[in-house]
């Protein structure tokens, strides 16, 4: 590998032998038949079974391949392309949908982490080219400095360890809600829609620049309960919610996203 994993139980340099990661203090971990490996420990899970669960893989995998948020996919890929990295993280990858398309961009070693299981045992049963490994991306289990490039598409931002992951002068790449993502759904269930907004810049970083990207799409419903199933917002949805969608089939939904480069100061958080 051209990046060593670190042992998330005591951060020593994790060696791999065969089909198994080793540190000096003997802790191990072994990579599963799908290819990924579990570096999560026990203290570190807020539940039996952390992150999104398997009805939430399902509608997003199902829904990422119909292609209807490729244009964000090509977009983060080829920005990545354009910087040249020599290792990307993706902190959050879910089931690899982006994670994939960045290392085919860019024909280097991409490592995808996510703290769901689920998602990380389909993405690494899928995709064979890239490094998936279950863990936490609020300890993520790499050394201080390690990567050209972070990314993070609708994943929580911990500031402190994204300073210590990226290199001095690093790029992170950061994927949020635009303005008025998936309005047409949400008039639906709230009385008043509110405009998302940019993210803050991360702590240790500064703002290089920023897109917005729009899209208004027709779906058909199983489209539209595949999208909701797979958002923070789907447990609002009531039985009579989807028996009016169902029931007015297609729909006119907005796909908004803010696209924010920022680097890393060299004099960032340590």
């Amino acid at each position: 590998m051209s990046l060593n994993y670190q042992c998330p139980l005591c951060q020593h340099a994790l060696e791999l032998n065969a089909n198994t990661l080793k540190c000096t203090n003997n802790h191990s971990f072994d990579f599963a038949k799908e290819g990924y490996v579990n570096l999560l420990p026990v203290q570190q899970k807020n539940s039996k079974q952390p992150g999104d669960n398997l009805d939430m893989v399902q509608a997003r995998r199902d829904f990422l391949n119909t292609q209807h948020y490729q244009f964000l996919q090509s977009t983060i890929a080829d920005h990545v392309h354009t910087l040249a990295p020599k290792t990307v993280i993706d902190l959050g990858c879910g089931e690899g949908f982006y994670t994939q398309a960045i290392a085919n961009a860019c024909n280097i070693e991409v490592y995808g982490v996510d703290i769901s299981k689920s998602a990380i045992k389909y993405a690494a049963k899928r995709y064979k080219h890239c490094n998936f490994s279950v863990a936490s991306i609020s300890q993520a289990p790499f050394a201080d400095d390690s990567a050209d490039v972070l990314v993070s598409i609708f994943a929580p931002l911990f500031d402190t360890e994204l300073a210590r992951l990226a290199k001095p002068g690093a790029a992170l790449i950061v994927a949020s809600p635009g303005p008025w993502h998936l309005k047409e759904l949400k008039n639906k269930i709230y009385r008043e829609v509110n405009a998302h907004t940019p993210i803050d810049i991360p702590e240790g970083f500064e703002l290089v620049e920023q897109r917005l990207l729009d899209q208004q799409i027709a779906l058909p419903f199983k489209d539209v309960k595949n999208l909701i199933t797979m958002t923070p917002f789907a447990w609002k949805f009531r039985p009579e919610h989807w028996l009016e969608l169902e029931q007015q089939g297609e729909q006119i939904v907005t796909l908004s996203f803010y696209v924010s480069q920022f680097k890393r100061l060299t004099d960032s958080l340590s």
